[in-house]
């Protein structure tokens, strides 16, 4: 199942299948999936290249639609009507790499385009990991089995909403629309914003 909030988004802004869609961070495709196979017109990336090989063979009928792309320091040719980022920004701890983002973001939207992100947090709490121990093995206690694991760590990064807002601005970006919302069964809380640029 795609998103709710990435379809929402479609329907909400009345965006045709002739509009060019570009995801952030693809992981293992599940929302770029689902709408490729509904026939919109979708170029989905992700900085792993074992993420995108694995979608391309998942879904060998897409696979140019799929491609490597490290978005702070990247670009592509084209612009979008719609732009989604879904669990990303959060990995993004330096200020440097998350203003490049944003960038990223409000340079690939054709004048009327829109954006959503969508990052970890419920609003009011901050907190940042430490860069340098983002890859350490952590030892963490299965939930369903009770086990411990050793797991790789991720860098993470959330803001409040005020923040959030704030790194939106500076970035060129206008918002129209935040909150609070559920992407079952990964983030039960997440918070979003739809932008456009300013």
């Amino acid at each position: 199942m795609p998103s709710p909030i990435v379809t929402d988004v479609i329907q909400r802004f009345d965006l045709s299948k002739r509009a060019d869609i570009l995801e952030i961070g693809c992981g293992e495709g599940r929302d770029a999936s689902f709408l490729l196979k509904q026939r919109y017109r979708l170029i989905a990336t992700d900085i792993s290249p074992e993420a995108i090989r694995y979608c391309r063979a998942a879904n060998p009928q897409f696979a140019e639609c799929f491609q490597v792309l490290d978005c702070p320091t990247g670009k592509l040719d084209v612009k979008f009507d719609y732009i989604y980022a879904v669990a990303v920004v959060h990995m993004l701890v330096n200020d440097s790499h998350r203003a490049a983002f944003y960038r990223f973001i409000r340079e690939h939207l054709t004048a009327d385009g829109i954006a959503l992100i969508c990052t970890m947090g419920d609003g009011t709490i901050e907190r940042r990991s430490d860069i340098r121990t983002a890859f350490d093995l952590q030892r963490r206690k299965h939930d369903q089995t009770g086990k411990t694991v050793n797991i790789a760590g991720t860098s993470c990064r959330i803001v409040n909403f005020q923040h959030f807002e704030e790194e939106l601005a500076a970035g060129g970006l206008k918002l129209l629309k935040k909150g609070i919302t559920s992407i079952e069964p990964d983030f039960p809380t997440i918070m979003y914003a739809i932008v456009k640029k300013r």
